[in-house]
């Protein structure tokens, strides 16, 4: 019997130990292949420099469509800048923490100036992987406001709280120490590197997550973290990041970077475009101005000389411009269009149905400001310093529009018929001939209840023809539109007065 099994173990053992390594290699293939992530074969780089602005904001949302469209795996936020607006700070991070569609990775590299320093640190959390250069520097992020007295001044705790909270789960949505990123905004805590004795995990805490801990007692409280002590905004560079646990890796060039996250061949840059620059340049108070000016002016020639169409054409491409730029600088939305529309029909409403001035132009007055005004801005009513400068930038642009377009209405009512171009757009007076021939006609043969046709628009005043004779007119009453049968009502002097005829 036992010589029966040896001789059976010899004969199958080859086969055996073939099974056996064969296992054992594929086993050690899963394990490398669970270790090793995908090469992917698509990635695009975005840029984040400069001051982060609600303009950032939205040029961030276009360029990630632009990556989305390109269907990508990974997309790069290649960040330097040393913050900015809050609100568009903490959007940003917002967006970015919602993309689904690809992997984001915020890449801090050495060479850059500020790194990614306050709302740009806000940007980094909100990724799903941050890697930096060695010297590069992340966090102090911060809530300071500024006033006439003090330029730059930490906001209350009242007002950080809410900056506070949606830092710190912004961090635990990427396992990331929320207390690091807390002291980011808080200079006054102070964090500590510990220990879980159980389970040898590592980590950042503050000593309240500490005390606030279910399992206090696993963990085991070592060196403070420097870089919090002192009342001071915690702030790191990439090495240091990385070994807190706030950043995964470091990459001191574009290429190591690629060679960590198996990117194969050269990402795509996204870059600045053409259009990026004309929004740009329009959001600029100097231009916003000149906008408003020139649509406004557009329009009054419009008014002064009808039937033209030049002055409708140019005051709507200005506005179209306006509203172009702000929709894609992030800060106006559907509402302020409709805002500006719903004004443009009150003043039509005043000018060609209820002549005068009352409730209805005041009205249309009032929502065209408040439409361009809240177009210039991301928000209705200011809760901060920094939002009631910008409210006072956007009113003292509005405000700086509208006098340089009154002085320029009251130029060209007084000169607008001997300017070059603009003189062959108005109606010409009768020479002192005609003017002679009119006065002695309307003078003998001009009577009350005369009928003829207006030749121009009649707002009030205007051209008309009775018979073979053209005279300036006035309307008494409602505007009266070119080709309407009218008649007169009174003769004040010189002065003819009429109305639409009235239908026998």
């Amino acid at each position: 019997m036992w010589r029966f099994c040896v001789l059976t173990l010899r004969r199958h053992l080859p086969l055996a130990a073939l099974l056996l390594f064969a296992a054992l290699a594929l086993e050690g293939q899963q394990v490398l292949a669970q270790d090793r992530p995908l090469s992917r074969n698509t990635a695009v780089i975005i840029r984040l420099d400069g001051a982060i602005m609600p303009f950032t904001y939205a040029y961030l949302e276009r360029k990630l469509d632009e990556a989305k469209d390109d269907t990508v795996d990974i997309v790069i936020l290649e960040i330097d800048s040393p913050g900015g607006e809050l609100n568009a700070s903490l959007d940003i991070a917002k967006m970015l923490s919602e993309v689904d569609w690809a992997e984001t990775v915020a890449y801090v590299p050495s060479t850059a100036m500020y790194g990614a320093l306050s709302g740009a640190a806000f940007a980094a959390l909100g990724c799903e992987r941050i890697v930096m250069g060695k010297r590069a520097a992340i966090g102090d992020a911060g809530v300071i406001e500024s006033d006439g007295n003090n330029p730059f001044r930490y906001v209350p705790e009242k007002q950080r709280t809410h900056v506070t909270n949606r830092i710190v789960e912004l961090a635990k949505l990427r396992g990331r120490p929320p207390a690091l990123a807390e002291a980011m905004v808080e200079k006054d805590l102070d964090v500590f590197q510990v220990r879980n004795t159980k389970t040898g995990q590592e980590t950042c805490m503050s000593q309240k997550e500490l005390d606030a801990a279910k399992d206090a007692e696993d963990w085991e409280k070592g060196k403070p973290v420097q870089e919090t002590l002192g009342g001071n905004f915690f702030e790191a560079n990439g090495e240091r990041a990385v070994e807190l646990g706030l950043a995964e890796s470091n990459a001191e060039s574009r290429e190591e970077l690629f060679e960590q996250l198996n990117i194969v061949g050269t990402p795509k840059i996204i870059k600045w475009s053409a259009v990026d620059t004309t929004v740009l340049v329009l959001n600029h108070p100097l231009v916003t101005a000149l906008l408003l000016i020139i649509g406004l002016v557009a329009l009054y020639i419009e008014m002064s000389s009808p039937g033209i169409g030049m002055g409708i054409l140019t005051a709507g491409l200005c506005f179209a411009l306006f509203f172009w730029s702000r929709f894609l600088g992030g800060t106006a939305n559907w509402l302020e269009l409709v805002l500006f529309l719903a004004g443009l029909a009150f003043l039509g409403v005043e000018l060609f149905v209820l002549p005068g001035f009352g409730i209805a132009g005041l009205t249309g007055m009032l929502l065209l400001g408040a439409s361009l005004i809240l177009a210039s801005q991301g928000f209705v009513i200011p809760h901060t310093r920094d939002e009631m400068f910008t409210l006072i930038r956007s009113l003292s642009v509005l405000t700086g529009a509208m006098l340089a377009f009154f002085i320029m209405a009251l130029f060209l009512n007084r000169y607008f018929g001997s300017l070059p171009i603009l003189g062959h757009l108005a109606l010409k007076p009768p020479t002192d001939g005609e003017a002679a021939l009119e006065h002695t006609a309307a003078e003998q043969a001009l009577a009350v209840g005369d009928t003829g046709r207006a030749d121009s628009a009649l707002r009030p005043a205007g051209r008309a023809r009775f018979g073979h004779r053209m005279l300036d007119v006035m309307a008494d009453g409602d505007f009266i539109a070119p080709g309407t049968p009218i008649q007169i009502t009174r003769i004040s002097g010189r002065r003819v007065f009429v109305e639409p005829a009235k239908e026998e």
